[in-house]
């Protein structure tokens, strides 16, 4: 769709949801969409799909949405591909939306690109940042070239991004917000070429890395396996998540699920501790969110002093077996 010189269309979130309860994500969307919706004079409309779903929608209101488009059917209590698209694109063609914003999640990255194409606009990937330029227009940031660049889709609509969790923070529900709920009815001239017939759900050990308070990661200057393990020792003693940068899930020290950057987990903790990393962007850009971070690496020429509050200037591998024995001692 082309811009029509119009005031806004509403800014957008595509819930997504897992066993009828929608996603960290989705609710974090819900936050930034009302900056975005509040800065346009426009409204925030969510997309709810799923079964048994109802009362989660007040949830989405009390999150920030003005109004949620509810379909709820046993059909759609699992993401399928082909219905789903179909039930969005015939919305946004009838409501005309500027702006739609997915979850980077597993179906976030399926179902953008369907609808994006289906409604022949532009889409962007995994952006750390949503602004509005001086003209209104939606900045996409991704991190690309070592530094950050901007996206824009000038004459496209609706504008569209999938984002990943962690990126932005959840805002406070508000149980006193009041909004609209409109029921939407399921086509039943779909062909059910693809069927989503079970999800299962991976349950990682230690802490989740999203929800932690404290995050310890590690680089590949931790040298060895038995230099990863006192890292991991230090996370236990810490009850803190274990993240790591991609050099070290390389070398096979740790799973690729724990890895934090552009291409792996975002992260917003209290206390983030970075043992032997470089601080290249590709892993910076995950620990955005964190408030208070320390390094430690041997050499002080490092990038990532320029970028943390507190910086220890040491051997990793003799420091932090040290700084376990200090911590456990207390």
């Amino acid at each position: 769709m082309e811009t029509t010189g119009n005031r806004a269309g509403s800014v957008w979130v595509i819930v997504d949801q897992v066993g009828g309860q929608p996603e960290p994500v989705s609710i974090q969307l819900l936050g930034r969409a009302r900056k975005l919706a509040d800065e346009l004079g426009t409204s925030v409309d969510a997309v709810f799909l799923g079964s048994e779903i109802e009362e989660q929608a007040e949830k989405l209101i009390a999150a920030g949405a003005d109004r949620v488009y509810l379909g709820c059917a046993a059909e759609l209590a699992f993401y399928q591909p082909e219905l789903y698209t179909e039930m969005i694109v015939r919305l946004a063609n009838e409501q005309h939306p500027e702006i739609i914003l997915f979850g980077s999640t597993f179906t976030g990255r399926e179902l953008a690109p369907l609808v994006a194409a289906r409604l022949q606009t532009g889409l962007t990937a995994h952006c750390i940042d949503l602004v509005l330029d001086d003209e209104q227009i939606l900045e996409q940031r991704i991190p690309a070239y070592g530094g950050m660049i901007s996206i824009t889709c000038p004459t496209r609509r609706p504008q569209m991004a999938t984002v990943a969790k962690g990126v932005f923070p959840a805002p406070d529900l508000d149980e006193e917000r009041v909004g609209e709920i409109v029921p939407l009815e399921i086509p039943a001239d779909v062909p059910g070429r693809v069927e989503t017939l079970e999800i299962v759900i991976e349950k990682s050990e230690g802490v989740e890395l999203e929800s932690a308070s404290i995050i310890v990661a590690a680089g590949v200057g931790v040298g060895s396996q038995e230099g990863w393990d006192e890292v991991a020792a230090l996370a236990t003693t810490l009850n803190a998540g274990l993240g790591a940068t991609r050099p070290a899930v390389d070398e096979g020290w740790v799973e690729i699920a724990q890895m934090i950057g552009q291409s792996g987990r975002m992260v917003s903790p209290e206390l983030y501790i970075g043992v032997g990393l470089s601080g290249e962007l590709q892993h910076m850009v995950g620990i955005s969110g964190a408030k208070l971070m320390v390094a430690i690496n041997n050499d002080a020429r490092a990038p990532i002093f320029e970028q943390v509050d507190i910086g220890i200037v040491d051997d990793c591998r003799e420091f932090v077996p040290v700084l376990v024995e200090k911590i456990r001692g207390h």
